[in-house]
């Protein structure tokens, strides 16, 4: 069976008013799914497996398992989502055939360069290898800042 999730070394995703926004952070590529691509996508980084969605899928009439096949693939491709080990059976898969049919049965995903400058641009890009939030960011030890905090109340 085949589960997928979010490759989240390289990708940063949100959905807002049912669409997913994935954002590569290495590349500044941007990601943007219909609203069939989202249900599938939010369902696939649950851990439902492509196979159970597609079995729900199935069910709605004029759906096209080719649309579905393409979709997944142009995930995998693009490393927006990557295999995952856990599967979640238990789950029911959410999907709206209402949602299904206003797409005409077709899961898409779009992808944008236009912002890829700006992403880029972006500071912590920079600074990424050399800060982390593990490390810490004064270098002090606690009567270093101590002793400025007493310097910064004397000047006061």
């Amino acid at each position: 069976m085949s589960s997928y999730k979010l490759n989240d070394e390289k990708m940063f995703a949100d959905v807002t008013d049912g669409v997913a926004i994935l954002i590569n952070f290495e590349t500044g590529v941007y990601y943007g799914m219909n609203k069939l691509g989202t249900a599938i996508y939010e369902n696939l980084n649950k851990g439902i497996t492509a196979e159970k969605i597609l079995e729900k899928l199935k069910t709605f009439d004029g759906f096209s398992e080719e649309k579905f096949n393409d979709f997944i693939k142009m995930m995998t491709e693009k490393n927006l989502m990557v295999e995952a080990e856990d599967v979640n059976n238990s789950e029911e898969v959410e999907l709206d055939e209402e949602t299904a049919k206003e797409e005409e049965f077709i899961p898409v995903v779009n992808e944008y360069l236009d912002a890829q400058e700006l992403l880029l641009a972006d500071p912590i890009h920079e600074v990424k290898e050399y800060w982390s939030p593990e490390k810490d960011s004064l270098n002090e030890d606690k009567e270093e800042v101590a002793r400025k905090e007493a310097k910064m109340n004397e000047d006061n």
